[in-house]
């Protein structure tokens, strides 16, 4: 794969920064929830080391490996978060939760944050997402119902799709090469489908969303992608390439095994051509760049609130194989997002 133009690296490094501004505020939507459930008490009062599991904030409790089961996460509080131990008559004058719960106080009011701690705090898990427990609908529910969310959310994707796709289709374009028909999974009103298939005319086209998505697609004058309504979950219509970009991280562990066993079923043997296309983000892919991971481990924090989550290598290792996936190669070229390419 050719070098990255430094155009399009610089474009990249500016929606890491934007991407980094815009989810600043769930590191202290994060910590307001920490002191709500009041999680350094937590690890205080189990001792030096306890195997609970809270959301591990690398600047509060840091993971260590347990002589038990070296699989199971153990913490104890370092220097910062023994300064939230603060228990009902045991606030010492080293303490900072008073003055750090008031500075706190406006995120409390957020929608995200009341539904993390709720969530948290429900007694039945796995119960619903924090999304659902605050709304009683689901996002997708929510947006299919509302006309002015469902747009929105349309335009957003279709927004990314544009900005993405001419930087893969300038720089990555041999990804597709090869390829006589691709389906876009969930590919909305076609942002990503249409410019694909203007960059390669002789390749067949189409875009499988729901009904009410594919409602709101172009014109079929207009273009020559195919839009098909149905189901990711029930099937996905035969192509050589099914492409799912910015899907997976949507979906539990379990929904994107069956939704990747269906796209298995969609393509012929990786000898005749047949591939996933994925571009997401996998956590950790440029470890060395500080500022790209923390925006990686947000957007898998934002991702939380509806049941998703941003996936590192063998988080993703684990969805392949359980779909029954034998090969896969994974390019960390897109800022936040790689280009991950699977084989049967």
């Amino acid at each position: 794969m050719a070098p990255i133009s430094e155009e399009s690296k610089d474009l990249l490094q500016a929606q890491v920064m934007l991407w980094n501004q815009v989810f600043s505020y769930m590191k202290s939507v994060a910590l307001a929830v920490a002191l709500d459930l009041r999680i350094a008490d937590a690890i205080h009062h189990h001792g030096t080391f306890t195997s609970i599991q809270p959301p591990p904030a690398q600047s509060a409790a840091a993971p260590l490996s347990s002589e038990s089961d070296e699989h199971e996460p153990v913490y104890k509080l370092t220097t910062a978060s023994r300064l939230l131990i603060g228990g009902a008559g045991e606030i010492s004058s080293a303490s900072l939760l008073p003055t750090l719960s008031l500075e706190l106080s406006s995120f409390r009011d957020s929608v995200f944050s009341m539904g993390l701690t709720a969530w948290f705090r429900h007694d039945e898990q796995p119960g619903p997402c924090p999304f659902t427990l605050m709304h009683g609908v689901s996002s997708w529910e929510m947006i299919q119902s509302d006309d002015a969310v469902n747009a929105s959310f349309n335009n957003s994707m279709a927004a990314d799709s544009h900005f993405l796709m001419q930087i893969v289709l300038k720089d990555f374009r041999e990804i597709f090469h090869g390829i006589h028909s691709l389906v876009d999974v969930a590919g909305g009103v076609g942002g990503a489908a249409i410019s694909i298939a203007a960059a390669f005319p002789c390749m067949k086209c189409s875009v499988l969303d729901l009904p009410h998505v594919v409602a709101n697609a172009p014109d079929p004058s207009t273009t020559s992608v195919q839009f098909v309504a149905g189901d990711m979950f029930e099937s996905i219509p035969a192509a050589n390439a099914v492409f799912l970009k910015w899907i997976l991280h949507d979906w539990s562990d379990d929904k994107c095994i069956k939704i990747l066993k269906n796209c298995k079923q969609a393509i012929p043997p990786r000898e005749a051509g047949g591939k996933i296309i994925i571009i997401d983000i996998v956590v950790g892919s440029n470890s060395s760049d500080s500022k790209l991971l923390e925006t990686q481990v947000m957007c898998d924090l934002d991702m939380m609130k509806i049941d998703g989550a941003e996936r590192d290598e063998q988080e993703w290792k684990k969805l392949f194989l359980g779909a029954g996936f034998k090969d896969y190669s994974i390019k960390p070229v897109l800022g936040l997002r790689s280009i991950i390419e699977l084989y049967p």
